[in-house]
């Protein structure tokens, strides 16, 4: 039986957290789809179409992951792609309620789907795509938490960052 997985997300930036999950998930399931929220309620730094390029980067390597992009409800991408599981991570005791409560909707909008929480490892727990973007604009160095293209696309885009010597 064939099962597809759909991790959900803003991914502004995609980070070694998330790939962390990605990665584990795809030898979990035959296929992982990352869909990027286009239309969002949070203030992003880079447009959906450069977090999907930046997903793309960072998940190359990995060959049974898809990575598009949704407007709207995530049902609607999920069933879509035939997902028939809803990929969430959860990195501190913090982030479970909310992530309890898109579950509990989620299971209203698509019951035929399920909701599985994985952690990232623990090198990776404490990272978010905010602290990083945070770390970023203050000029630190970000190179631990993602891969180069997004450290790159960060250093190109944020105020405060240092820029190379050329």
């Amino acid at each position: 039986m064939s099962i597809t997985v759909i991790y959900p997300g803003t991914f502004d930036p995609i980070t070694n957290g998330h790939t962390d999950i990605v990665v584990r998930a795809a030898r979990i399931f035959q296929r992982v789809v990352v869909a990027v929220a286009g239309s969002t309620s949070k203030h992003t730094v880079f447009s959906p179409e450069e977090r999907i390029e930046l997903a793309k980067s960072a998940l190359s390597a990995v060959g049974n992951v898809e990575i598009c992009r949704f407007d709207g409800l995530m049902a609607d991408c999920a069933r879509e792609k035939n997902a028939t599981v809803i990929l969430r991570g959860l990195r501190a005791v913090s982030d479970f309620e909310y992530e309890f409560q898109m579950a509990s909707m989620n299971h209203k909008l698509i019951p035929e789907a399920d909701t599985l929480f994985l952690t990232p490892a623990e090198q990776f727990a404490f990272i978010s795509s905010s602290l990083v973007r945070e770390v970023a604009s203050l000029g630190g160095s970000v190179g631990d938490f993602v891969c180069p293209a997004v450290e790159n696309a960060l250093m190109r885009c944020l105020p405060g960052q240092r820029r190379p010597i050329e």
